[in-house]
């Protein structure tokens, strides 16, 4: 049974992404798709990478760690990425905590500014 593969368009619909943002994923080498002619084919590796660099963009992993972080696995193995893995997620978990504690501050000021103002007005 032949893998199934997906086209360019197809590619763009199924996850949701513009083609300019498809052709630099491909520009910078987080996807390599089967081309045949001017045509892209996208087979189960290169959408499954997919997977992996929306959720790595969604979690607010830069590309390039991205990247890095797909190499380890082709080159030294899935044990290797997961620890890597690991070690990108607790310095993540430490960032988003940090602009959490941030976007409290701005909330409890700019709540006390309002109410301030609201009192003013009285």
């Amino acid at each position: 049974m032949t893998e199934e593969r997906l086209s360019f368009k197809e590619m763009c619909a199924a996850f949701d992404v513009t083609p300019r943002t498809l052709r630099y994923y491909e520009y910078i080498e987080l996807l390599k798709p089967d081309r045949e002619g001017r045509s892209r084919f996208y087979g189960a590796r290169e959408r499954a990478r997919m997977k992996l660099i929306l959720r790595g963009r969604r979690f607010g992993f830069q590309l390039e760690e991205i990247r890095q972080w797909l190499l380890i696995y082709e080159n030294e193995g899935n044990k290797a990425q997961m620890q890597t893995f690991i070690e990108m997620a607790d310095r993540q978990i430490g960032e988003l905590q940090q602009q959490r504690e941030q976007l409290d501050e701005a909330l409890d000021e700019l709540g006390s500014l309002r109410a301030t103002t609201q009192s003013l007005l009285k």
